[in-house]
């Protein structure tokens, strides 16, 4: 979910915080004061707590942006290749987690996964529940109390990002200034909440929280608005280090984040394939069901998170406030940590009931095709986005390849209808084109690498090539086969073989073109280039034959042969655009000519 949809939230929350400031007790002195002495100043206290959780949450944007700009695509291919079971795809899930800092784009990267046919659904719920390990790394960044060296960080990001010219010193730029800003937002969060150490209704709300229902319900509330997790931990934290929560009350905090994040999952899941649908029952479900787990036994997991933690040499043996700000992120680490450990063995439970809860739609009425790869939840993911372009382009090259391939059989079998299926088939084409264009068009407002604005310009010649072959097939080849049908045209057999292999060497062109950009692999690609060589012979072989053959004295001869050049000069440039598409897969085209 982006950064606007979490400050929509955070306005929301503003608006709220200083309504009941306003009505409850705006103005109340601080216990043991006197009104002329000191009174809590709401709105010092609003844009503190308030302006400081919008720089959390605009570094973690700006960190999470670094990491995926700097690693998401060895992440992605890491992803792909480390989810062969269950086990694997845990440990996966929660180290591409971690290092992306984002479940969602995780998710993201599994739904493309189960679309493309690369994972099943019982495999991606082994990732899904890793990622639950691999969210809390912020909780632990976050425990550490680094507010006082936040503008350090942010000072050398900065001029990492502005001054480097190398793409990778840019990105590790961001990450850093973006880790100062959380930390520096930690801090101004810590430091407006002090004066309400002593605010006696807040601390009556905070005292109700030791109830786990009414925390859990808290943390999910909170979460749910700010759409993000790590901000209703890193509250909780701030909180907690300045004396104001206990570590029950920040553990029921961080339950409900867990299930609170879920609403991000489900609002992303609307309107999209069922697979993503599927992918966001199975992360509720997981997160839900582990939370009613442990819910009746946060004093147990507060007493080991105390046993796991360090304690402060002058305090040993007892809870220091500063304590207990590693507390609660251990507790959490340790409760996604055997959430997974105990629920990895019913994974394919989850599936099949994510499968029945959302079953297999049908093809909607009045719709003739759609995209199957696409997801509008990628664009903030270049790298994500362009592969799945690059699926959706092998969705697109599976209708063009089946029109060409049928051109061949239906004049062998003088058939019109198929023909005219043909034909038709372009209305399909067209709208994945403009659905792809489209999409790509979105993603060009993105901030891309140098290695993803080319991927993009390929990605946009090679659907506008497709689209060209699809004209040509419909509008000319299609038009010269109903010629040869309608003459009852039978050429020679020497004629029939050359333009039958031909017409075959053409076909194989188109598919290996879709193929090589579908696949991003050169090895195919280049075949097609090195076989114009091939493709240029039998035109001229074909136009030997037809020149010497000019004095025959067979009826309409000239007319049977320009017939015979249309088709192969048609062939010829279905060929061209497979090549153009080839071309734009290699670094460096091999051939300079058409």
């Amino acid at each position: 979910m982006n950064l606007k949809n979490k400050l929509s939230g955070l306005i929301f929350l503003s608006l709220l915080f200083f309504t009941w400031a306003v009505t409850s007790s705006a103005g109340v002195p601080i216990a043991g004061a006197s009104i002329e002495e000191v009174t809590i100043d709401w709105l010092q206290v609003g844009m503190g707590l308030f302006g400081g959780l919008a720089l959390f949450l605009a570094g973690l944007d700006m960190l999470s942006e670094g990491l995926k700009k700097a690693a998401g695509e060895t992440l992605k291919i890491l992803l792909s290749k480390l989810t062969t079971n269950r086990f694997m795809g845990a440990i996966t899930g929660a180290f591409v987690t971690g290092v992306l800092n984002s479940s969602s784009v995780t998710t993201v990267l599994v739904v493309s996964f189960i679309t493309a046919g690369v994972m099943t659904l019982s495999q991606s719920v082994g990732v899904i529940m890793g990622a639950n390990i691999g969210s809390t790394v912020t909780a632990q960044l976050l425990a550490f109390n680094l507010a006082a060296y936040a503008l350090l960080p942010i000072a050398i990001g900065f001029f990492m990002t502005f001054t480097a010219k190398r793409e990778k010193v840019k990105y590790y730029g961001m990450m850093l200034m973006g880790l100062g800003l959380v930390f520096f937002g930690m801090g101004l969060m810590s430091d407006a909440m002090k004066p309400l150490r002593t605010f006696e209704p807040f601390i009556e709300f905070l005292e109700s929280m030791k109830n786990p229902i009414i925390g859990v319900f808290a943390g999910a509330v909170f979460t749910g608005l700010v759409q993000s997790s790590a901000a209703t931990v890193g509250i909780a934290i701030a909180m907690a280090s300045e004396g104001l929560l206990s570590l029950p009350a920040g553990i029921a905090l961080a339950l409900g984040a867990n299930i609170g994040t879920c609403v991000t999952a489900m609002l992303a899941a609307l309107g999209k394939p069922v697979e993503a649908v599927r992918a966001a029952i199975v992360h509720v479900l997981f997160n839900v069901m582990g939370v009613l787990l442990w819910i009746m036994f946060i004093p147990q997991l507060a007493e080991f998170a105390v046993s796991m933690s360090p304690v402060s040499s002058d305090v040993a043996g007892q809870t220091s406030a500063s304590d207990v700000p590693r507390q609660i992120a251990n507790a959490n680490t340790l409760f996604n940590v055997v959430n997974t450990i105990v629920f990895l063995g019913f994974t394919g439970w989850f599936a099949k009931l994510a499968t029945r809860l959302a079953p297999a739609t049908t093809k909607k009425k009045g719709v003739i095709v759609e995209p199957k790869f696409i997801i509008s939840d990628a664009i903030e993911t270049p790298s994500i986005a362009l592969e799945q372009v690059r699926m959706e382009l092998g969705h697109l090259g599976g209708l063009i390849n089946s029109m060409i391939h049928s051109i061949q059989p239906a004049i062998a079998d003088k058939d019109k209808k198929q023909i005219e299926k043909i034909i038709s088939a372009d209305n399909k084409v067209k709208i994945l084109v403009e659905a792809i264009l489209g999409y790509l068009s979105l993603l060009r407002k993105e901030s891309l690498t140098i290695k993803e604005s080319a991927d993009f310009q390929a990605m946009m010649t090679a659907t506008t090539h497709l689209d060209e072959i699809s004209d040509v097939i419909t509008n000319e080849l299609s038009d010269t086969a109903l010629h040869y049908i309608e003459s009852e045209y039978k050429p020679s057999e020497i004629t029939r073989e050359l333009l039958k292999t031909y017409y075959q060497d053409v076909c194989h062109s188109v598919n290996e073109a879709v193929k090589a950009i579908s696949e991003d692999n050169q090895l195919i690609a280049e075949k097609v280039i090195n076989r114009k060589a091939e493709i240029k012979s039998y035109q001229n072989a074909l136009l030997i034959r037809k020149s010497s053959h000019l004095g025959s004295e067979e009826p309409n001869y000239l007319e049977k042969a320009r017939l015979e050049m249309s088709l192969m000069e048609k062939l010829y440039r279905v060929y061209f655009y497979a090549k153009g598409i080839a071309k734009v897969v290699l670094p460096v085209a091999l051939d300079k000519g058409d």
